[in-house]
Parts: C-alpha cells; structure tokens; sequence
C-alpha cells in the first residue's frame, strides 16, 4: 500500500469497503476512501492509535476515529437532552458501541433547494408583497363550545411555521391578522426585525383557529416571548379581533396581595375590600387614581400591621390606637396617614364593618409649606454636567428655563415646537422660544431622526420603546438625574422662584406666566417676600439638611395638632 511519502506497494483504485471508515464506494492510492484520505493528513495531526470506542488502530483525533466521529453525530440528534447537546459531538463519543454503514462521499449534509431565482447584483432577500387587505371572516355558522366558560389550553411548541421558505397557511383568521400587523407596524414604524417576528407569532397561534376558538393571553405570552416579540403588541391586535380571553392576573390585585400579606386574617380581609372599592369604586363611590390607592394603603398599612398583632378584627381598634398610631409620625407622613385612616373607617362604618368610626374628630392640623431656597451655582452646574445625552438637555432646559413639570415635558408632542414662529407650547400654554432652548431641542430633533427615522410616534420625546407605538415615554425613562440635589421638580421650583425674587413677589404675575394657580402663586410670593425681608434666609446655605425651613403664611397662630 502506497503512503503519503510514495513508498509501498501501489493499490489500484477500485469499489470495495474503505479500510477505515468501511464505507463502499471508490478507494484511493492507500485503499481508504478520500475523505479517510484526507482525515489523515499530516497537516491535521490525526497519528494512528487505538480508538476509544472500536478499540481499532486507526488515525484518531482527540482519541476516536472517523468512523465513531460520524456516528456520534447521528446519535446525537436521537440523545441529546438539550440545546447544547445538540450541538457538540465530543460528548456523545464515548457512548458509541455500534455503527451505521453509509456509502463513501454521501453523508455532507446538503442545504434546502433555493425557493426563489438568485438575483445577481442584488443584496438580501426580495421584498415580499405585503398581505392582502382583508376583514372580519363571514362565519355564516359557528360550532358551539362544549363548555363555554373554560378555554381549552392548547400547547403552542410544536407547530412550525417558516413564512420564509413557505406562504402563510390559508387560514382568513390569519390573512386577517397578517393585514392587522402590516397595517401596525406601517403606522407606527415597526422595524423588519420586529415584524418578521410578529408574523411568526401569529402564524403560530392562528394556523389552525376555528371560528368559535379563543386565545388565552398566557398563550400570547409564551409565543410571542419565543420570537423576541412584544406581547403588548400581539395582544392588541388579537384584541382587536375579539379572539383573546384575557387570563393574566390584574396587576392590581398582585400588588394588593402583597400589601396585605402579614395582617390578620379578618383585618387583611376587610382592608382588601375597602382597597377594591377605592379602586373600581362602588354604588355610591366614584373610582380614585391609581396613585391615590397606592397611596392611602401604604399609609395605613404600619397601623393595620400594628392592629394585627393584637388584635382579630377592625371592630377592636380603638379611638386610642388610632391617636397612639398617629403620635409617631410628623408632617406629611401624619397628614397622609389620618386622611387614609378617615376613608378606610370612614368606609368600614357605612358598609357595616364596624359600630363606630374611631378616627372622627382627629385634627389633621395646619400644613406648613417649605420656605425654598434658591438652588447654588454648584448643584445647577452639577445638574449640568450630568446632562450628557439628548434627551436629558430638553429635560433641564425646560425645566430650568421654563418650568415645566417632567410629566408636561414628556406630553409634548412635535407640533407643539414651532421653530419659525419661535414658540412653545407646554402643559396648553404658549411661552416665547428662546435660544438656548431652541439649540437644545434642535440637537435632539436631529438626533431622533437618525436614531427613528421610520417613528409614527407624535410625542417630542421617545424611547425605544415607545418609538413603536403612540405613547409618550414613561415615567422612569429619565434616570440621568435622579439622586442630585437639583432634580427636575428642585429646578422647576428654582425657575419660580428666581422669577418671584427678581420681577418682585406679585401672585398675579407667576400665575399668568408659569400657568399656575392662585394658591401656589400665592405660596411662591410668600416665600420669595420671607427670603427678600430676612437677609438670614436669603443667604444660600452650605448644608443641605438645612436647606429649607418650615414656615406658614399666618405666623402668629400657635401650631396646629401634628
């Protein structure tokens, strides 16, 4: 047999079993097939030695053979437990203990045929036309559900659909869910990514709906979160086709088990309810902010905590638990605490779950406003400094400039700015553009072209987020300047301020500039007047817990019940 060197005898080439891998097909000079031929170049480093799972002297890499290398691949589709396994060879090696013959030069694995003409000179896939422009299916008849109050839970994970070697499956449920997603993301600017991504999700759950189907939400959930797909999204437009159950639990009411966890069964109970009632509202009650819930159950929960350890039931609480509750806590927190504990007894007395209202007749006593104080050079400069995006700089110049409350600022939309007749227009009220301004909204106005140049989104400002939809950003979009001294809410106070200390403490003139009430234009003359009449306290101070000083408009009443 004739080796890589060219010494040995010469072996003719023929159609006989290959001496290594012992696949039939035609042999080369050693009288090994030419993939063994190959396997066992010197440039690889495969040295001959005994296998570790045929125990035949072979070339070997990392200790096995060819022929156990093929077969712990094909063992590996039928073993493997896991996404990882499914991938690696090497683990499935030392399991080998037989072989599957193949003809030799037949086992490459081969791609799928090419579903459309190869276009030369052209970059990526052709543009698939967009779907049909369809309506609501015509069901001329429906076949009813067994039992119409349960959905039946349908498992999702082994339907596969790829919209990108096939069309979409003839179902006009899906046809009309496809045309309700193009039309979404055409409005709204979705990019390919995502909708490819909302295409293979509804053509997962809507293959093989039938008239009288419904979706589960949780469903929703799961696929969509396989495809990297907003569930908000896909749930809208199922909703929109009036084939969604909504079955996720109401954030509300995960929030409030929460709350509540900890209290007496009977007290738990009963605070649950009155919660309930604050939120949806009742026969005689109209349904509160979310905020306020929140608010008012947080407020009362140390005490209901407290009642709990003693006692069994709302009825035991006593006038003096209350006034003992309320003794421990000062300013805003007491405030809030007795307007919660009102609403909650207040409640509990008209639905019969007590016989008396122990917090009637409790003081809230007279609030005393801060006396602000002008913010220094330093924590502005700071505020500065720490604005270093985009977006941050509009949130500072409309705060500092024009003291927009960070809520207004995120309601704005883009007609709202009119760089030609150089106004604003915040929170309805039209104020003159001024040039630092102007420099900061036109940098982000550039910025968010290049960033969302397909955005529907009207708001001024957006996010990646909300750059798919209509929304304004959130809340807690804005963290740049979270944890300074000069916050958002502290500049726009500075901004009123200033105003009152320089043109003079005239209420008239902060309301009809700032768009604010009379109480408050009122309440930011008086500060400005106490700091422009005590030199004292208008001095800056070098302390920030000594910052702000309480005060109250009528200085010679004693203090009231805190």
């Amino acid at each position: 047999m004739v080796a890589r060197d060219g010494t040995g005898s010469k072996i003719a080439r023929s159609v006989t079993s290959c001496a290594e891998c012992l696949a039939w097909g035609l042999t080369h000079a050693r009288g090994v097939c030419l993939a063994c031929y190959n396997f066992a170049a010197p440039r690889f480093g495969h040295l001959p030695g005994e296998c570790g799972a045929c125990r035949r002297e072979v070339p070997l890499k990392n200790g096995y053979c060819r022929l156990c290398w093929f077969q712990a691949r094909e063992d590996r589709i039928v073993t493997a437990v896991d996404a990882r396994s499914a991938v690696l060879i090497a683990p499935h090696l030392p399991a080998v203990r037989s072989h599957q013959l193949f003809l030799a030069g037949m086992t490459r694995r081969r791609a799928v045929a090419r579903t459309s003409p190869r276009r030369h000179g052209a970059k990526g896939r052709p543009l698939k036309a967009p779907p049909a422009s369809v309506a609501r299916p015509d069901m001329r008849w429906e076949q009813q559900v067994l039992f119409a109050d349960e959905v039946i839970a349908r498992d999702y994970r082994h339907v596969g659909i790829d919209l990108r070697r096939a069309p979409a499956p003839d179902n006009p449920w899906l046809g009309w869910a496809l045309h309700l997603a193009h039309t979404a993301a055409e409005a709204r600017g979705w990019a390919p990514v995502t909708r490819r991504g909302m295409q293979r999700t509804l053509a997962t759950l809507l293959a093989g709906h039938h008239d009288s189907d419904r979706i589960r939400a949780t469903d929703v959930r799961t696929v969509a979160s396989r495809h990297s797909v907003n569930v908000d999204y896909a749930i809208a437009i199922l909703d929109a086709m009036d084939v969604l159950t909504e079955d996720r639990p109401q954030v509300f009411d995960t929030w409030l088990a929460a709350k509540l966890d900890g209290m007496a069964p009977a007290i738990g109970h009963e605070a649950g309810r009155w919660a309930r009632v604050l939120h949806d509202g009742g026969p005689r009650a109209l349904p509160r902010k979310p905020d306020t819930v929140r608010a008012y159950l947080r407020a009362v929960r140390p005490a209901l905590l407290d009642w709990s350890t003693r006692y069994d039931h709302l009825r035991e609480v006593t006038r003096d638990d209350v006034v003992a509750c309320l003794r421990r806590l000062r300013g805003e927190p007491r405030a809030g605490a007795v307007t919660a504990l009102r609403s909650l007894f207040g409640w509990a007395r008209r639905s019969g779950v007590v016989f008396h209202n122990p917090a009637t007749r409790i003081s809230i006593g007279r609030r005393e406003h801060l006396l602000w104080q002008p913010l220094s050079i330093q924590d502005i400069a700071e505020a500065v400094a720490m604005a270093t995006t985009p977006q941050a700089r509009v949130f500072i110049a409309m705060a500092a400039v024009h003291a927009a409350r960070p809520h207004q600022i995120r309601a704005m939309q883009l007609h709202d700015v009119d760089f030609a007749d150089r106004h604003l227009t915040i929170g309805g009220r039209r104020r003159p553009l001024d040039d630092l301004t102007r420099t900061v909204l036109n940098d982000w106005l550039t910025y968010r072209a290049q960033r969302w140049p397909a955005t529907a989104n009207p708001h001024l400002l957006i996010s990646k987020e909300s750059a798919l939809r209509h929304g304004p950003v959130s809340a807690v979009w804005m963290r740049d300047l979270r944890g300074l001294t000069a916050t958002l809410e502290r500049l726009r106070i500075d901004r009123q301020l200033e105003e009152a200390t320089t043109t003079g403490p005239d209420p008239l003139h902060l309301a009809m500039l700032f768009g604010i009430s009379e109480t408050t234009a009122i309440r930011y003359a008086n500060n400005a007047r106490q700091l422009l009449e005590t030199p004292h306290e208008a001095a800056a101070s070098t302390s920030p817990g000594t910052r702000a000083s309480l005060w109250h408009t009528d200085r010679d009443r004693p203090s009231g019940s805190r």
